[in-house]
Formats: structure tokens, sequence, C-alpha cells
């Protein structure tokens, strides 16, 4: 019969993406691991794989929390215009310390590991689409409430509001000018959603 583990796994897995998120896959070490979560690397082992699966399961729950902010943020206004205005504003103004810091775990890991390793290639991309859909959602529920017209196209709309964002969360780490970013977001609104 299979012990029963004696930690929170939900607990464990956060503070590795916290650890990961922060540090990085290659800067983070198996000591940084263990001293983090308070376990030992066979405890880890057992429970989520080796290093690269237990960032491969840090980087999912990532992702997911991630996803599950920006639709909530997406479903708070009335106007699509107001739902992305929103985001914008909490992707380039955000009081979540973390995002502050460290940047979109996502990103980070697109240009750390995603160039050379196909899994997380595929990860990242999954996730970029996924808000893609999150974002076509809203632009399609938009032109049904007729604040958008009929010949919208909404998941071109939706893929370049991404890349914008995705652009703007990059430039966030070198703590730009806040008024070029709000310059840049106030474009980047005014010419997909009118």
């Amino acid at each position: 019969m299979a012990r029963k583990r004696e930690f929170d796994e939900e607990y464990v897995l956060q503070q590795v993406m916290n650890l990961f998120w922060h540090k990085g896959y290659e800067a983070t070490s198996m000591s940084d691991l263990t001293a983090v979560t308070d376990l030992q690397k066979p405890s880890l082992y057992a429970a989520f794989g080796d290093k690269q699966a237990l960032f491969e399961a840090a980087l999912r729950r990532y992702n997911h929390q991630h996803a599950q902010r920006i639709d909530r943020l997406l479903q708070q206004d009335t106007t699509a215009r107001q739902s992305f205005e929103r985001l914008f504003q909490y992707v380039t103004q955000s009081d979540d310390q973390h995002q502050i810091e460290y940047g979109c775990f996502c990103i980070n890991t697109m240009v750390e590991l995603a160039p050379h390793d196909e899994r997380f290639a595929v990860l990242t991309r999954e996730h970029q689409m996924y808000l893609s859909a999150l974002f076509t959602r809203r632009l399609e529920r938009a032109i049904v409430e007729k604040e958008l017209s009929p010949d919208y196209d909404a998941q071109a709309h939706a893929q370049t509001l991404v890349t914008g964002i995705l652009g703007l969360t990059v430039m966030l780490k070198t703590n730009p000018d806040p008024m070029f970013i709000h310059a840049t977001t106030t474009v980047l609104l005014s010419s997909l959603i009118p």
C-alpha cells in the first residue's frame, strides 16, 4: 500500500512555482527547491518527478492561474473596450508584487527554454493560444452585443492584443518611462477596439 503523503502538494507546488518564476529554470538548484519546500529530493521526485517535470508542473499551474485571472478581468466590464483597458491596466500597473518583480513566468520560459526545448515551446505556445481564445470570445461577445461591427475580425484583433500584452510585459522588466507605456497602450487599444 502506498504511503500517504505528509505534505500539502498544492502548497509545495505554489512555493516551487514562485521560486522558478523568480530565478528561472537554470538558476534554480535542487538545494533551492528542497529549501523552499522543506522536503528532501526523494520526496520531491516521488511527488512531481525530476527538476524538469517539477518546472513543467509549476508552469502549468502558473498558466492556469494567469488565464483564470485574465478571464475574470475580461468579464467585469460592460464593454469590450473597458474590459481590455482594465486588463492592460492590470498588466502595466499591477499591485501583484510577483508580477512587477518577476514579469510573466510564461514569457520568461519562452525566452529561457522554448528556443531549445520543444516541450516548453509547446507549453508556452498553448498558453498564448488560450489567451487568444479568451480575447476572441470577449470580442465576439462585443459583436453580438453590437458594440463592434459584424465584419470585425475578432480572432485577428485578439491575436494582436495578445502580442501587444506580451511585448509590454517584456518591456516592463526594464522599468520603462510610464508615459511610454501609457501612450503605447492607448494607441494599441484605440486602433484595435474602436
